[in-house]
């Protein structure tokens, strides 16, 4: 009889799907609510949170409870003619066609807009892709997406069903056309009985789109923060996830870990992973093994850490390693500022602000810290002076 190939239980870089997916439970549940509901929400965490890992789950949830869930990836679509082209193919793929089998029924309403596009079938699959040509006028682009916006409400009405719109990376609206956001917004508001969920990976710039009393999306969606997992749910899932793989882990490493990685999503799975890796057959992990996985980490993150220092400004690298000996820290202090050799408090706040702006370290009370899983090790590992 063969054995059984023990595979690594935990996963990070892409979503945390089912099993691998690390408590939530409470946003989940709220967010699952909340899209039922109609509610728009707007989901706010810094980079590597689980957001998208949150998002699916929801959405397993939705479609189990017949809700209709149309998404686009903003990310993907720099112009209005791209994202025209994505709001097409989800609405006729996750509206349309699930209300009207007959596929030139579910075709018929995108047959309606001012830009026709172009409709090609995958002859693998048979799935629709839309495109839109360039060159027609800005006007005629603009309505077809505002008509394309408007489909969704007006299908799922026509069946009595639920729909929510899903916008991930929403911060890029403004980058496709700044005017967007008005089109956008006038058509959502006259939309109550549809969910709207926006996701985005650029806290500032999404902060300024629902915060600022300017925008026209100001105070318009419920506002959900992801922090970090608290580690009492985290270390009963960790610990459950290696013994259910055949492997052990004693509570005191557990603790360890996420002392390390003070409960951050995307750096608890990394560590985890790489503490399984190095726990032999069905041995118990050990701190051994930890300080071993730990050390394996910094050198997988090492290419993603170089471009992150070569891209700082010298001020900011004299932050960053001023932080690596001290944090949390108040940098504008004179005492802060002599011990570290860093230059006046104008340019300590200009290097804070960028390196905050690219979610590198984050503030809570006045005082700052690395925000970025493991840079500390790494710049203590890397940086001349620090080690």
């Amino acid at each position: 009889m063969s054995r059984q190939i023990k595979t690594n239980p935990f996963r990070f870089g892409a979503l945390a799907l089912d099993e691998a997916f690390a408590d939530r439970e409470d946003e989940l549940a709220e967010l699952t609510r909340d899209i039922r509901n109609g509610q728009d929400v707007v989901i706010l965490a810094p980079r590597r949170f689980g957001k998208s890992s949150l998002v699916w789950q929801t959405t397993q949830q939705l479609v189990s409870k017949r809700v209709l869930v149309a998404q686009v990836d903003l990310m993907t679509t720099p112009t209005k003619e791209r994202l025209a082209e994505k709001l097409a193919e989800s609405i006729y793929e996750n509206v349309a066609s699930v209300l009207e089998r007959v596929r030139d029924k579910a075709l018929a309403p995108f047959r309606g807009l001012q830009v026709q596009p172009t409709v090609t079938v995958n002859p693998e699959d048979g799935s629709f892709s839309f495109s839109f040509s360039l060159g027609h006028r800005p006007q005629a682009i603009e309505a077809t997406l505002e008509r394309l916006l408007q489909l969704p409400a007006e299908l799922a009405a026509s069946k009595k069903r639920r729909v929510a719109l899903i916008m991930d990376e929403f911060q890029e609206i403004v980058r496709i056309d700044p005017e967007l956001p008005k089109l956008l917004r006038s058509v959502f508001q006259q939309q109550p009985e549809v969910a709207h969920l926006y996701l985005g990976s650029r806290r500032h710039i999404m902060e300024r789109i629902f915060n600022d009393e300017n925008e026209p999306f100001w105070r318009s969606a419920k506002a959900i923060e992801l922090g970090t997992i608290d580690p009492k749910p985290f270390a009963t899932f960790l610990g459950r996830r290696f013994r259910h793989s055949g492997k052990k882990i004693d509570r005191p490493v557990l603790d360890r870990l996420l002392e390390h990685t003070h409960g951050h999503p995307y750096a608890t799975q990394e560590l985890a992973y790489f503490l399984w890796e190095q726990a032999a057959g069905a041995e118990t992990a050990s701190d051994r093994e930890l300080e071993a996985a730990l050390a394996a980490v910094v050198r997988a993150e090492h290419a993603h850490f170089s471009l992150l220092w070569q891209d700082a400004s010298a001020a900011q690298k004299l932050l960053l390693q001023a932080l690596a000996r001290e944090q949390p820290a108040r940098p504008f202090r004179v005492a802060y500022r002599q011990a570290h050799g860093l230059p006046p408090a104008t340019n300590v706040q200009r290097a804070l602000r960028t390196l905050v702006e690219r979610e590198i370290v984050t503030r809570s009370d006045g005082e700052y810290r690395i925000a970025e899983p493991f840079l500390t090790e790494w710049l203590l590992a890397n940086v001349a002076g620090l080690g």
